[in-house]
């Protein structure tokens, strides 16, 4: 099935009570999550807790995968347009790093869910995947630019460095290698030494 939620399209074709629908099993799975836990949590209980029917509920929700991807875009999203603080590149690279840690620490059900939800291949977890990507990507982005001179384009290959760095500490997290806050104090020190001689 599939989802008529965060894809931009479809989600503007959605009417009022669609709309409320959507908000009503959001919140309804957030709170299911916070409960019962990832593992114990079914599109099922989630109809109920928000008063919809399952066949409702399956019209936006694919699959509980699918739910916990659509619930980690809007928590990472929730601080998007905040400014990147830092006087060097290497402090505002630093400081995303910690806020973005900060909002996975917030929510350690969600995370946790949706860890492995990310690794899905149905369409709708594949669409959000590629847009929480983004979202991390545009905030180490932001970090990078130097704010004096804002439409000067980025170095893409320090970009990707980044990327793969932080992406490679949040996949040694998920196999439990490693906590949050050692991902964050060895971030640090690995962005620091990514950005050496950059002011």
């Amino acid at each position: 099935m599939s989802s008529q939620l965060t894809s931009e399209s479809p989600r503007r074709r959605l009417n009022a009570r669609q709309r409320s629908t959507v908000e009503r099993l959001l919140a309804a799975g957030q709170e299911e999550l916070r409960e019962v836990g990832h593992e114990a949590l079914t599109i099922r209980t989630v109809a109920v807790r928000a008063g919809v029917s399952p066949a409702t509920a399956y019209t936006y929700l694919a699959s509980k995968h699918h739910l916990f991807a659509e619930l980690f875009l809007r928590h990472i999203a929730q601080d998007h347009d905040a400014p990147v603080e830092g006087a060097t590149v290497t402090e505002r690279v630093q400081n995303v790093s910690q806020g973005v840690v900060s909002l996975l620490v917030a929510e350690p059900e969600l995370t946790a869910a949706v860890t492995p939800a990310l690794l899905g291949s149905d369409e709708d977890v594949v669409r959000l995947r590629l847009r929480i990507g983004s979202e991390f990507v545009s905030r180490f982005e932001a970090a990078l630019r130097d704010p004096a001179q804002p439409a000067e384009p980025v170095d893409p290959a320090v970009l990707e460095v980044l990327i793969l760095t932080f992406f490679g500490a949040l996949l040694q997290v998920g196999m439990d290698t490693m906590s949050y806050d050692q991902m964050a104090e060895r971030l640090e020190s690995a962005f620091a030494v990514i950005l050496r001689g950059n002011v």
